[in-house]
C-alpha cells in the first residue's frame, strides 16, 4: 500500500485560505464583494434578544390573574426603567394598595389575565462579527454574513483555550526548548501575541493574563497548571469561550514539549507583523484545532513558494508527528509504509509505517499514531 490518510496539523508559510464570518441571527452585512477588510473591522451585525424576565404579578399584588391587566400602568410594547412602577392593586376601599417596580429595563412582551403573569424583554444586546483575517471579501451572505479570503502564514495547535484575539507578534525564547518563565513576561507585551518555546508554566500565563497580552503560544503545558488557572477541569468538550483574559495556544501538547523548530521558526521569522489567533479547540466529532493566522503582505508573496497541500494523503516523504509514546511529539518523515499489518509489542496486528526522524533515527509505529504535517 503506497499511500493512506490521515489526520493533517497545517504548519505552513503560504496559503490561500477563507473564512466564514457568520452571524448568530439574521441582521445587517456592512461589506460588499471585493471589499479589503482588516482583521479587527466589523462586517456584518445584529441585535440579540434581551434576557426574559417573567414577573407573577397576581401573587405579587395578591391578586386574583384576571384583575392583573387592569391593574397595570403599561401596556404590551411600552418601555420600562428599573425601578419603574409598572403596576398597582386598587387595594380596599382605595387603601391598602399593592405596588410592584420593575427589577429590570427592557420592554413589555406579554401580559396573560389567566396566568396573572407579565413577561419583560430586557434591552436587545449589539453583536458584531470581525473580519478575523486581514483580506478580501470574495463572497457576500445576505443577511447572514460574508466570506473572506487571504493569502496567510498557517499555523494550527494542538489545543488552546479562549477565543479570537489580535496583536503583533512578539517573541520571549530564543530557542524553541526555552522554557516560558513568569520573569521572561514582561509589561511592553501588552497587546502582543506572545512567542514562547518548551513548556509554560502556569506563572507564565498568569503573568501573560495581569500585563494584557493578547495571547500566548508555546510548545507544551501541564494539565495541572491549566486547571489551576481555569479553576477546574476542561474535559474534551469545544474550548473558546473560557474568561481567562488571555488566549493560550499548545503547539505540541501536554507536558514539557519543546515547540516544533519548523513551527518555532516560521512564528519568528513573521516577529513585528499584525496577527490573528483562535484557542478554539474541539477533540471530539468535528474536530477544531486552535489556529494562528498572519497575513502576507503582497510583497512578500514572491518571496514565500506555496508549497503542495495533500489533503490528508500519507505517504513516503510526507512529514510527519508521532502523536503517541514512546516517541510522542517527534518530528520526522515517513521513510517506508509496508503494505502487511505488523504485531506490535502489546501483542495487537495493525498497520504500520516507518518514520525517519529529524535526528536519523529510524522508528516503526502504527499509522494511527502519526499526524500529517503540512509544511
Amino acid at each position: 500500500m503506497s499511500q493512506a490518510y490521515t489526520p493533517g496539523l497545517k504548519v505552513t508559510p503560504r496559503i490561500r485560505h477563507q473564512v466564514r464570518r457568520i452571524l448568530p441571527l439574521p441582521g445587517d452585512v456592512l461589506v460588499s464583494t471585493g471589499d479589503q477588510v482588516q482583521a479587527e473591522d466589523v462586517v456584518a451585525q445584529t441585535d440579540m434578544p434581551g434576557d426574559i424576565f417573567p414577573v407573577n404579578l397576581a401573587n405579587v399584588l395578591a391578586i386574583s390573574p384576571g384583575d392583573v391587566p387592569k391593574s397595570l400602568l403599561v401596556k404590551e410594547g411600552d418601555s420600562v426603567e428599573v425601578g419603574q412602577t409598572i403596576a398597582r392593586s386598587e387595594g380596599i376601599f382605595g387603601f391598602f394598595k399593592s405596588e410592584y417596580q420593575a427589577k429590570a429595563s427592557g420592554t413589555v412582551e406579554s401580559i396573560s389575565g389567566v396566568t396573572g403573569q407579565v413577561i419583560l424583554r430586557g434591552e436587545p444586546r449589539p453583536i458584531q462579527v470581525l473580519a478575523y483575517l486581514t483580506g478580501q471579501v470574495v463572497e457576500v451572505l445576505p443577511g447572514e454574513g460574508c466570506v473572506i479570503e487571504a493569502e496567510i502564514c498557517y499555523v494550527q495547535g494542538i489545543f488552546g483555550i479562549g477565543g479570537e484575539a489580535y496583536g503583533v507578534l512578539a517573541s520571549v525564547c530564543d530557542s524553541p526548548n526555552d522554557e516560558v518563565t513568569a520573569d521572561r513576561i514582561t509589561d511592553d507585551l501588552k497587546d502582543k501575541i506572545v512567542i514562547g518555546g518548551a513548556r509554560m508554566t502556569g506563572d507564565a500565563v498568569r503573568k501573560a493574563i495581569e500585563v494584557g497580552a493578547a495571547a500566548i503560544i508555546s510548545g507544551g503545558m501541564d494539565d495541572s497548571d491549566l486547571k489551576d488557572i481555569l479553576g477546574y477541569d476542561l474535559g474534551v468538550a469545544v474550548t473558546g469561550s473560557e474568561q481567562v483574559g488571555t488566549t493560550v495556544v499548545v503547539t505540541e501538547g501536554f507536558g514539557d514539549i519543546a515547540m516544533a523548530g519548523r513551527t518555532f521558526d516560521l512564528l519568528r521569522s513573521h516577529i513585528g507583523q499584525p496577527a490573528a489567533i483562535n484557542g478554539a479547540t474541539q477533540i471530539r466529532a468535528g474536530v477544531m484545532r486552535p489556529e494562528i493566522l498572519i497575513p502576507l503582505a503582497t510583497g512578500d508573496l514572491s518571496n514565500v513558494p506555496e508549497p503542495a497541500h495533500f489533503g490528508g494523503t500519507l505517504e513516503v516523504g510526507r512529514p510527519v508527528r508521532i502523536i503517541r509514546d514512546p516517541y510522542f511529539g517527534r518530528l520526522g518523515e515517513v521513510a517506508d509504509m509496508p503494505s502487511e499489518p505488523a504485531i506490535l509489542g502489546s501483542g495487537s496486528k495493525a498497520r504500520v509505517l516507518d518514520v525517519k526522524l529529524a535526528d536519523g533515527e529510524q522508528v516503526r509505529v502504527p499509522r494511527a499514531n502519526v499526524e500529517l504535517i503540512e509544511l
